[in-house]
């Protein structure tokens, strides 16, 4: 499994009810015309999603059981219960989740991607894959880079290096500007032996201070290592280990421990 950066891949997009509905045909909503019940759900499942990424799941059903009593069939409330459900280690119910909101929401894009993002971590591959391809699919889904990357990590995970670099590659493409894509691209492109166009991709993410990470440094060095450049692996080596001293990375580096 590689040392990839962290990816907010199975994160649903938390869209207002009102960002999506219009009062009439050619008249889109606006917060005022949400319900006060909408405005709570959609309270309650901004708090609900920040304890999930602090890990506080429990809290997070709490909040989220608010919502829902405001707005039962809440598609943000249902899609984020069924993530917490499945970090929880209730696939079952995770399951059962994604497949009501199907059922409420045919074909819905951001379902698709986090069922998919849910089977890979279950290790069902090729369903994984049909969902993030019914995904990008959808007419008007807007974050189609985001499931491109997520596909390419899932593929990864499964040590399908060539597919995961199709996919990347397409993320890429789709959004250039985005690191946790450039990153992943380097390191599947290390692992099929494009040691160049690796180190293209990984300089990009290490060209701007805000991007660059023990991971991204390390990542670098391991390139120039494959590629046989010794001043490029001391070079990268030493920023590591002078910006990111503690890091398991920098340890693996001074035991030179590349693979």
């Amino acid at each position: 499994m590689p040392r990839a950066l962290l990816l907010v891949l199975a994160t649903i997009l938390l869209l207002g009810a009102c960002a999506t509905q219009t009062v009439r045909d050619n008249e889109p909503r606006t917060d005022s015309d949400a319900s006060g019940a909408e405005r709570r759900a959609a309270t309650r499942v901004e708090l609900a999603a920040g304890y999930f990424a602090r890990g506080q799941y429990n809290v997070a059903l709490d909040e989220l059981k608010q919502a829902l009593t405001q707005q039962p069939n809440s598609r943000e409330a249902l899609n984020l219960r069924a993530l917490v459900l499945a970090a929880m280690g209730e696939n079952a119910a995770a399951e059962e989740g994604f497949q009501r909101l199907l059922t409420l929401y045919p074909n819905d894009a951001d379902t698709l991607h986090n069922r998919a993002w849910f089977y890979c971590q279950q290790g069902k591959v090729e369903s994984a894959l049909r969902d993030f391809d019914a995904a990008v699919a959808q007419p008007g889904y807007r974050a189609v880079a985001r499931s491109w990357l997520a596909r390419g990590a899932c593929e990864m995970r499964s040590l399908r290096w060539a597919d995961a670099k199709q996919s990347l590659a397409r993320a890429f493409e789709l959004d250039p500007g985005n690191p946790a894509i450039a990153y992943n691209l380097a390191e599947a492109l290390l692992h099929e032996g494009e040691g160049e166009r690796a180190r293209f991709y990984a300089a990009r993410v290490n060209a701007v201070a805000e991007q660059m990470s023990a991971q991204s440094l390390w990542l670098a060095t391991r390139i120039e290592k494959r590629l046989g450049n010794a001043a490029g692996v001391s070079e990268w080596g030493q920023r590591l280990l002078r910006q990111f001293p503690q890091s398991a990375e920098a340890q693996a580096f001074s035991a030179g421990r590349f693979e």
